[in-house]
Protein backbone atom coordinates (compact mmCIF):
# COMPACT_ATOMS: atom_id res chain seq x y z
CA UNK A 1 0.00 0.00 0.00
CA UNK A 2 1.06 3.55 -0.73
CA UNK A 3 2.08 5.69 1.80
CA UNK A 4 -0.93 7.91 0.59
CA UNK A 5 -3.27 5.15 0.96
CA UNK A 6 -1.91 4.18 3.73
CA UNK A 7 -2.35 7.38 5.87
CA UNK A 8 -5.91 7.39 4.70
CA UNK A 9 -7.25 4.55 6.78
CA UNK A 10 -8.50 5.61 10.13
CA UNK A 11 -10.05 1.64 11.01
CA UNK A 12 -9.38 -1.42 11.44
CA UNK A 13 -11.55 -4.30 11.88
CA UNK A 14 -10.81 -7.52 12.87
CA UNK A 15 -12.17 -11.22 11.51
CA UNK A 16 -12.08 -13.08 15.06
CA UNK A 17 -12.29 -16.65 15.14
CA UNK A 18 -8.64 -18.44 13.81
CA UNK A 19 -7.61 -14.50 12.94
CA UNK A 20 -7.46 -13.16 16.58
CA UNK A 21 -8.49 -16.11 18.58
CA UNK A 22 -6.73 -19.58 18.54
CA UNK A 23 -10.27 -21.40 18.72
CA UNK A 24 -9.32 -24.96 17.71
CA UNK A 25 -7.00 -25.13 20.84
CA UNK A 26 -8.99 -23.40 22.90
CA UNK A 27 -12.30 -25.55 22.05
CA UNK A 28 -10.28 -28.98 21.97
CA UNK A 29 -8.73 -27.66 25.35
CA UNK A 30 -12.63 -27.02 26.63
CA UNK A 31 -14.34 -30.11 25.76
CA UNK A 32 -11.51 -32.23 26.46
CA UNK A 33 -11.81 -31.08 30.21
CA UNK A 34 -15.19 -31.43 29.80
CA UNK A 35 -14.67 -35.07 29.06
CA UNK A 36 -12.52 -35.90 31.76
CA UNK A 37 -14.29 -34.22 34.63
CA UNK A 38 -17.44 -35.87 33.57
CA UNK A 39 -15.77 -39.62 32.63
CA UNK A 40 -17.27 -39.40 29.10
CA UNK A 41 -15.28 -40.97 26.42
CA UNK A 42 -15.20 -39.39 22.97
CA UNK A 43 -13.10 -38.09 20.24
CA UNK A 44 -13.64 -34.10 21.42
CA UNK A 45 -10.64 -33.05 18.71
CA UNK A 46 -13.05 -34.40 16.08
CA UNK A 47 -15.96 -33.47 17.53
CA UNK A 48 -14.17 -29.57 17.93
CA UNK A 49 -13.60 -30.33 14.10
CA UNK A 50 -16.74 -30.93 12.68
CA UNK A 51 -18.27 -28.29 15.39
CA UNK A 52 -16.29 -25.81 13.05
CA UNK A 53 -16.86 -27.47 10.01
CA UNK A 54 -21.04 -27.09 10.35
CA UNK A 55 -19.81 -22.82 10.51
CA UNK A 56 -20.44 -22.48 6.91
CA UNK A 57 -23.30 -24.63 6.20
CA UNK A 58 -25.14 -23.67 9.44
CA UNK A 59 -24.54 -20.04 7.93
CA UNK A 60 -25.70 -20.99 4.70
CA UNK A 61 -29.31 -22.36 6.10
CA UNK A 62 -30.07 -18.74 6.84
CA UNK A 63 -28.65 -16.93 3.68
CA UNK A 64 -30.76 -19.37 1.86
CA UNK A 65 -34.04 -18.67 3.87
CA UNK A 66 -33.80 -22.25 4.68
CA UNK A 67 -34.04 -20.36 8.72
CA UNK A 68 -34.60 -17.10 9.32
CA UNK A 69 -32.61 -14.76 10.92
CA UNK A 70 -30.07 -16.96 13.65
CA UNK A 71 -27.37 -15.69 15.38
CA UNK A 72 -24.10 -17.65 15.89
CA UNK A 73 -24.73 -18.51 19.14
CA UNK A 74 -28.10 -20.30 18.27
CA UNK A 75 -26.12 -22.16 14.95
CA UNK A 76 -23.46 -23.38 17.19
CA UNK A 77 -26.18 -24.86 19.30
CA UNK A 78 -28.06 -26.64 16.63
CA UNK A 79 -24.80 -28.03 15.07
CA UNK A 80 -23.54 -29.14 18.78
CA UNK A 81 -26.76 -30.64 19.34
CA UNK A 82 -26.75 -33.12 15.94
CA UNK A 83 -22.70 -33.75 16.56
CA UNK A 84 -23.65 -35.02 20.02
CA UNK A 85 -26.31 -37.64 18.58
CA UNK A 86 -23.98 -38.67 16.25
CA UNK A 87 -21.20 -39.55 18.60
CA UNK A 88 -23.45 -41.26 20.89
CA UNK A 89 -23.36 -39.04 23.76
CA UNK A 90 -26.35 -36.49 24.08
CA UNK A 91 -28.12 -38.45 26.42
CA UNK A 92 -25.43 -38.16 28.41
CA UNK A 93 -24.76 -34.16 28.81
CA UNK A 94 -27.63 -32.17 30.30
CA UNK A 95 -29.03 -29.09 29.40
CA UNK A 96 -27.11 -26.85 31.79
CA UNK A 97 -23.93 -28.80 30.41
CA UNK A 98 -24.90 -28.11 26.91
CA UNK A 99 -25.25 -24.23 27.52
CA UNK A 100 -21.64 -24.72 28.83
CA UNK A 101 -19.86 -25.81 26.37
CA UNK A 102 -21.43 -23.68 23.55
CA UNK A 103 -20.19 -20.72 25.49
CA UNK A 104 -17.19 -22.09 25.06
CA UNK A 105 -16.88 -20.24 22.12
CA UNK A 106 -17.23 -16.72 24.39
CA UNK A 107 -14.22 -18.03 25.88
CA UNK A 108 -11.31 -18.70 23.41
CA UNK A 109 -8.04 -17.71 23.55
CA UNK A 110 -6.00 -14.98 21.65
CA UNK A 111 -2.91 -16.07 19.74
CA UNK A 112 0.19 -14.84 21.77
CA UNK A 113 0.81 -11.67 19.56
CA UNK A 114 -2.92 -10.98 19.45
CA UNK A 115 -3.22 -8.32 22.61
CA UNK A 116 0.33 -6.93 22.21
CA UNK A 117 -0.69 -5.94 18.36
CA UNK A 118 -4.04 -4.69 18.63
CA UNK A 119 -2.70 -2.61 21.77
CA UNK A 120 -0.41 -0.79 19.71
CA UNK A 121 -2.73 -0.57 16.87
CA UNK A 122 -5.08 1.26 19.15
CA UNK A 123 -3.10 4.38 20.04
CA UNK A 124 -3.50 5.09 15.61
CA UNK A 125 -7.20 3.54 15.08
CA UNK A 126 -10.27 2.79 15.67
CA UNK A 127 -9.95 -1.26 16.31
CA UNK A 128 -13.46 -3.12 16.37
CA UNK A 129 -14.18 -6.68 15.22
CA UNK A 130 -15.95 -7.11 11.87
CA UNK A 131 -17.58 -11.16 12.88
CA UNK A 132 -19.89 -13.72 12.47
CA UNK A 133 -20.23 -14.01 15.68
CA UNK A 134 -22.76 -12.19 17.66
CA UNK A 135 -22.80 -9.55 20.06
CA UNK A 136 -22.86 -11.19 22.90
CA UNK A 137 -19.89 -13.49 22.23
CA UNK A 138 -17.92 -11.16 20.63
CA UNK A 139 -18.46 -8.55 23.80
CA UNK A 140 -17.82 -11.77 26.34
CA UNK A 141 -14.90 -13.03 24.48
CA UNK A 142 -13.40 -9.74 24.30
CA UNK A 143 -13.98 -9.74 28.59
CA UNK A 144 -12.76 -12.85 28.59
CA UNK A 145 -9.30 -12.84 26.70
CA UNK A 146 -8.39 -9.03 27.44
CA UNK A 147 -9.21 -7.61 23.75
CA UNK A 148 -9.13 -4.14 23.85
CA UNK A 149 -11.45 -3.37 21.09
CA UNK A 150 -13.39 0.10 20.65
CA UNK A 151 -15.89 -1.10 18.62
CA UNK A 152 -17.56 -4.53 17.92
CA UNK A 153 -19.04 -4.55 14.82
CA UNK A 154 -20.92 -7.94 14.25
CA UNK A 155 -23.04 -9.70 11.03
CA UNK A 156 -25.99 -9.91 14.13
CA UNK A 157 -25.83 -5.68 13.09
CA UNK A 158 -26.29 -6.22 9.20
CA UNK A 159 -28.42 -8.97 9.51
CA UNK A 160 -26.16 -10.37 7.22
CA UNK A 161 -23.07 -13.24 7.56
CA UNK A 162 -19.91 -12.39 5.88
CA UNK A 163 -19.04 -12.38 2.89
CA UNK A 164 -22.49 -11.17 2.02
CA UNK A 165 -21.71 -7.41 1.08
CA UNK A 166 -23.65 -6.01 3.64
CA UNK A 167 -21.60 -7.10 6.20
CA UNK A 168 -18.73 -4.87 5.07
CA UNK A 169 -20.58 -2.21 4.11
CA UNK A 170 -22.53 -1.75 7.82
CA UNK A 171 -18.97 -0.70 8.99
CA UNK A 172 -18.28 2.36 6.95
CA UNK A 173 -22.29 3.04 7.19
CA UNK A 174 -22.11 2.95 11.13
CA UNK A 175 -18.61 4.99 11.24
CA UNK A 176 -19.87 7.64 8.89
CA UNK A 177 -16.41 7.25 6.85
CA UNK A 178 -15.76 6.01 3.63
CA UNK A 179 -14.89 2.09 3.01
CA UNK A 180 -11.95 3.20 1.96
CA UNK A 181 -10.86 4.38 5.13
CA UNK A 182 -11.57 1.05 6.78
CA UNK A 183 -9.18 -2.04 6.68
CA UNK A 184 -10.35 -5.28 7.23
CA UNK A 185 -7.93 -7.82 8.73
CA UNK A 186 -8.11 -11.55 8.62
CA UNK A 187 -6.13 -15.26 7.93
CA UNK A 188 -8.75 -15.76 5.12
CA UNK A 189 -8.50 -15.14 1.75
CA UNK A 190 -12.13 -15.21 0.64
CA UNK A 191 -12.94 -13.07 3.34
CA UNK A 192 -10.22 -10.62 2.17
CA UNK A 193 -11.57 -10.53 -1.27
CA UNK A 194 -15.00 -10.13 -0.01
CA UNK A 195 -14.44 -7.02 1.86
CA UNK A 196 -12.27 -5.65 -1.30
CA UNK A 197 -15.11 -6.01 -3.61
CA UNK A 198 -16.80 -3.71 -1.17
CA UNK A 199 -13.88 -0.93 -1.18
CA UNK A 200 -12.21 -1.89 2.24
CA UNK A 201 -8.71 -2.01 2.59
CA UNK A 202 -7.29 -5.63 3.15
CA UNK A 203 -4.89 -6.66 5.89
CA UNK A 204 -3.16 -10.17 5.61
CA UNK A 205 -2.31 -11.98 8.40
CA UNK A 206 -0.80 -16.14 8.27
CA UNK A 207 -2.51 -18.52 10.76
CA UNK A 208 -1.13 -21.10 9.45
CA UNK A 209 -1.97 -24.19 12.39
CA UNK A 210 -5.60 -22.22 12.46
CA UNK A 211 -6.83 -25.83 11.89
CA UNK A 212 -4.20 -27.99 13.40
CA UNK A 213 -0.79 -28.74 12.53
CA UNK A 214 -1.44 -30.56 9.45
CA UNK A 215 -3.78 -28.01 7.89
CA UNK A 216 -3.39 -26.84 4.27
CA UNK A 217 -5.24 -23.86 3.83
CA UNK A 218 -4.49 -19.70 4.18
CA UNK A 219 -1.22 -20.50 4.83
CA UNK A 220 0.09 -17.46 2.31
CA UNK A 221 -2.04 -14.36 0.75
CA UNK A 222 -3.02 -15.27 -2.27
CA UNK A 223 -4.21 -12.28 -3.70
CA UNK A 224 -2.72 -8.59 -3.94
CA UNK A 225 -3.77 -7.32 -0.24
CA UNK A 226 -2.74 -3.70 1.15
CA UNK A 227 -0.64 -5.55 3.49
CA UNK A 228 0.57 -8.75 4.11
CA UNK A 229 1.78 -9.81 7.92
CA UNK A 230 3.63 -12.44 9.50
CA UNK A 231 1.41 -11.84 12.90
CA UNK A 232 -0.26 -8.63 14.99
CA UNK A 233 3.40 -7.03 16.24
CA UNK A 234 4.48 -7.08 13.14
CA UNK A 235 1.19 -6.13 11.21
CA UNK A 236 1.17 -3.19 13.90
CA UNK A 237 5.15 -1.84 12.54
CA UNK A 238 3.57 -1.97 8.88
CA UNK A 239 0.94 0.19 10.10
CA UNK A 240 3.54 2.79 11.25
CA UNK A 241 2.38 1.83 15.37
Amino acid sequence: MSGTALDSVRALVFDVFGTVVDWRTSIIRELETFGREKRISADWTRIADEWRGGYHPAMDRVRKGELPWTVLDDLHRMTFETLLSQHGIADRISEAEKVHLVRAWHRLQPWPDAIEGLTRLKRRFIIGTLSNGNVALLLNMAKHAGLPWDMIFSAELARHYKPDPEAYRSVPALLRIPASQVMLVAAHNGDLVAAARQGLRTGFVARSTEYGPHQSRDFRAEHDFDVVARDFTHLAELMGT
